[in-house]
């Protein structure tokens, strides 16, 4: 893999919280391995519709992988290396 520039994360991040939707995802993410949309929108009181959203815009950054894009529900995710890269610097400046 290919590092990524101070910059590029700092936009990332910048990204991130730019919608509450995908920083809510990000730490939520941060207690957990592996996760599904209905167990985030569980525990966070949103919606599945509003945290599916949010795992489509950060898979689309890289941030997160889908472990079964095979299935149509209860789909996995896990963090990317680029997106525990964002999930610290979040972690030292906003969560």
């Amino acid at each position: 893999m290919k590092n990524i520039s101070v910059s590029s994360l700092d936009e990332l991040v910048k990204w991130v919280i730019s919608v509450d939707r995908r920083l809510v995802l990000m730490e939520t993410m941060k207690g957990h391995n592996v996760v599904r949309a209905s167990d985030i929108a569980h525990e966070t009181s949103r919606s599945t519709q509003n945290i599916s959203r949010a795992l489509k815009e950060l898979e689309d950054k890289g941030l997160i992988e889908c472990l079964t894009p095979e299935k149509v529900t209860w789909k996995k995710y896990v963090l990317t290396d680029r997106g525990k890269e964002v999930l610290n610097i979040l972690e030292q400046k906003y969560l």
